[in-house]
């Protein structure tokens, strides 16, 4: 019998919302070696929100306990009712081997977000230009498919490099994206050749020379790269070297900023003149856990939590991708974030349990 439910239009229907929903496997399919794209649908019959570009987290039972492991979405927000993660497993991988090994659909998984600001929605532009490495290339065909389905007459440069031929992800449907969008210059460059598929286009890596082949008027784009770091920081320091505004570059990158370690409080110098660390508490509420806690000085919420056997989701813990994101129902903390939390939410009462340090006693929805 066919499930009516599935027809419903989209005003009938409210935003998924990932603290309340889990996600169902609706497809899994091949995109080169060792990489799929896994597509999910909410189990609760909502639509997805989000900027393309955005990633979400996904909370995989592993044997090992539950792995949090961010993704960035490969699908379009103008396509809402279902969402996808396109995701390469590397040598050592372990949620994504999991991944790999255990998603099917019918499958079910809880996830997180979306979230993230790496999206041409946030720095809005009259060309643009994509430069993306291997899986890098997720957010990148995020954007494009959202111009193709919503402003294909965009005029955008996208660039990707790969290792081999058969390694371009996407390639067959961005060649067929080309052929619709009359404003879409594809690039592609590989390292290597290799005998399962012929190549005759660029060879080697981009670089200076390479760069104005591929894209010759690209200081006249806002630009979005994504990719391993080591080619993040090639490209940029590329751009930085050739004059580019580097307001105009953008690039996504789930690395951890540098942290300015902050000295525990002191108390009076001692008799010897050197000074006595103060071990300083503040009462921390956990009440949907009944668990009462104490806050040594200089930690934060997640750290407590952790040690006082309270389970809080965190993935990315500096503050970007809002995993960790709870509801503090009385007290103040300072929150220094990265982005994981809107100014709507934090006005609903949310923090970031990951960056968040109370100044006072607290009561958390935990």
């Amino acid at each position: 019998m066919t499930d009516l439910g599935l027809y419903r239009h989209l005003d009938q229907m409210a935003p998924w919302n990932d603290r309340l929903q889990v996600l169902e496997v609706i497809g899994v399919s091949d995109e080169a070696p060792d990489v799929k794209t896994f597509t999910f649908r909410s189990d609760n019959q909502t639509w997805f929100r989000y900027k393309p570009g955005q990633f979400v987290t996904l909370e995989l039972p592993t044997p090992d306990g539950p792995q949090m492991r961010t993704y960035t979405l490969s699908s379009s927000p103008s396509r809402p009712f279902s969402i996808a993660v396109t995701v390469k497993a590397q040598a050592g991988s372990i949620g994504t081997r999991w991944m790999f090994d255990h998603l099917l659909p019918g499958s079910h998984v809880k996830a997180y977000g979306p979230a993230g600001d790496f999206s041409l929605h946030s720095h809005p532009a009259a060309k643009y230009l994509f430069i993306s490495a291997g899986s890098g290339v997720t957010p990148m065909m995020s954007m494009l498919r959202w111009l193709n389905d919503c402003a294909p007459w965009t005029d955008v440069g996208f660039v990707n490099c790969a290792r081999r031929a058969e390694e371009i992800i996407f390639r067959k449907e961005l060649e067929l994206l080309g052929g619709h969008m009359p404003g879409l210059s594809l690039g592609f460059m590989i390292e290597e050749r290799s005998s399962r598929e012929g190549w005759y286009g660029h060879m080697g890596r981009i670089d200076a020379i390479r760069l104005p082949l591929l894209a010759p008027d690209f200081r006249e784009r806002e630009i979005f790269c994504c990719g391993p770091d080591p080619f993040m920081r090639a490209v940029r320091g590329m751009l930085d070297a050739t004059g580019f505004d580097m307001t105009k570059y953008h690039q996504e990158s789930f690395a951890a900023p540098a942290v300015e370690e902050i000295p525990a409080p002191f108390a009076s110098p001692a008799e010897d003149g050197t000074a006595v660390p103060v071990e300083a508490v503040t009462p921390i509420r956990f009440s949907l856990s009944e668990v009462d806690a104490d806050c040594v000085a200089g930690q934060t919420v997640l750290q407590t939590a952790r040690s006082s056997g309270v389970r809080i989701p965190a993935a990315c813990e500096f503050g970007l991708c809002g995993t960790c994101k709870v509801k503090k129902v009385s007290g103040a903390v300072e929150m220094s974030h990265n982005g994981g939390i809107l100014d709507h939410e934090i006005d609903d009462g949310f923090i970031l349990a990951c960056c968040s340090k109370p100044l006072s006693a607290l009561e958390i929805e935990a």
